[in-house]
């Protein structure tokens, strides 16, 4: 063997030892992270807030735009020709039944009302002298009955002339309030033209005239027929108002009637709220919408609004915490929304917990800790809920 085989053959017999010890220094090592690494996968599952799954009853409401409509309203026109001689209400103030609105010349009609009492007072003069003659032929019987129509004919012009100067004094037909004044002072009216002096409007109570669509309707009748669902009482369905601005009115109204024809322009059919209005604050032509009860499922199932998810595409997800206490993800059906929950019409049983706080610590598939959710704490109870099938 030669000197330079001799001193490679030293190298590696002298470096063996310290691979040997590196190798077994790493083996330890790898030894020793084996505890570290189960503690992490062992850590505790995260706490999550649920909602345990309960049926429960619901009044079904559908919200319908509407127009504000009075219950009357007056046209106060001229019943004379005549010239306007005092107006005696002040625009946009609230009348009562009877009281004076105008007052139009009554002269002319006091003139020709005294001629009829004049002349009813001869005619019924002549009637009671003829009566005792016709009874000994002093008087014909033609000229009696002539006489007794004469007086018949008088009285009745003399009650034309009464109304006529009655009508010169212009009263509201209702009680209500009154808009401008149509005419002013001096202004000639006439009987024949129907001249418009004021308008007098009743705003309490004051009605809401809804339209819902005929095919909704139908769906409706169709399920109460069935029994899924449970008619509200007539005369107790609540209708509740929303004005323009967002607000709720505060006077719940009560639902008169639904008409009994379908626009066959609109497919749309006619639906009728009277509501208390001291106030006048629903004045005819606003337009609002009402929320009406038409119906109460006994048995709906609900989910709360914060723990369903809806997609772009319309699809709405919850996630379920099953009886292992892992989470899933779930496809559910939707209806109407109820305060802050959705009516869910498939995809949810009685029972189920659907997570609705801490979202964002797991994802499916992952083992939770289930604790009922508490909204006004702000947070979970310590208490968990407990397994399913444990």
């Amino acid at each position: 063997m030669n000197i330079v085989n001799t001193r490679k053959l030293k190298v590696i017999l002298t470096g063996l030892p310290v691979a040997l010890a590196t190798a077994v220094f790493f083996t330890g090592c790898g030894r020793q992270a084996g505890p570290g690494a189960a503690s992490m996968m062992n850590m505790p599952p995260p706490e999550v807030g649920v909602v345990t799954i309960a049926p429960e009853s619901v009044a079904l409401t559908t919200e319908l735009p509407g127009r504000i409509d009075p219950v009357r309203v007056a046209q106060v026109r001229a019943r004379v020709d005549g010239i306007v001689l005092h107006r005696n209400f002040r625009e946009g103030a609230d009348v009562t039944n009877g009281e004076v609105l105008y007052e139009i010349d009554p002269v002319p009609f006091k003139a020709a009302l005294d001629s009829a009492n004049a002349s009813l007072t001869q005619a019924q003069q002549l009637v009671e002298r003829y009566k005792p003659l016709v009874g000994i032929n002093a008087v014909s019987k033609q000229d009696y009955d002539n006489a007794v129509s004469a007086a018949a004919q008088a009285k009745a012009a003399q009650e034309i002339a009464a109304v006529n100067f009655g009508y010169c004094t212009v009263t509201a037909p209702i009680s209500g309030k009154i808009g401008a004044a149509l005419v002013t002072e001096g202004a000639l009216v006439s009987q024949g033209a129907a001249t418009e002096m004021a308008v007098v409007t009743q705003l309490d109570p004051i009605y809401c005239d809804f339209a819902e669509s005929s095919t909704e309707l139908l769906r409706l009748q169709r399920e109460l027929e069935n029994g899924a669902l449970k008619s509200a009482a007539p005369g107790e369905a609540k209708v509740s108002l929303l004005l323009d601005d967002g607000t709720t009115y505060a006077q719940p109204g009560k639902l008169l009637f639904s008409d009994v024809t379908v626009d066959p322009s609109s497919g749309m059919v006619t639906l009728r709220a009277e509501f208390p209005n001291p106030n006048h604050l629903l004045l005819p032509g606003l337009f609002a919408r009402g929320v009406l009860e038409q119906a109460v499922d006994s048995q709906a199932i609900t989910a709360p609004q914060r723990g369903v998810s809806v997609g772009a595409n319309g699809v709405a997800t919850v996630m379920v915490v099953g009886a292992d206490g892992k989470v899933e993800a779930r496809v559910i059906k939707i209806g109407q929304a109820v305060g802050d929950k959705w009516i869910v019409t498939d995809g949810l049983k009685a029972g189920e917990q659907v997570v609705v706080e801490g979202l964002q610590k797991f994802q499916p598939g992952m083992a939770v800790k289930p604790v009922p959710f508490n909204p006004a704490g702000g947070g979970n109870p310590a208490s968990p809920v407990p397994a399913k099938g444990n």
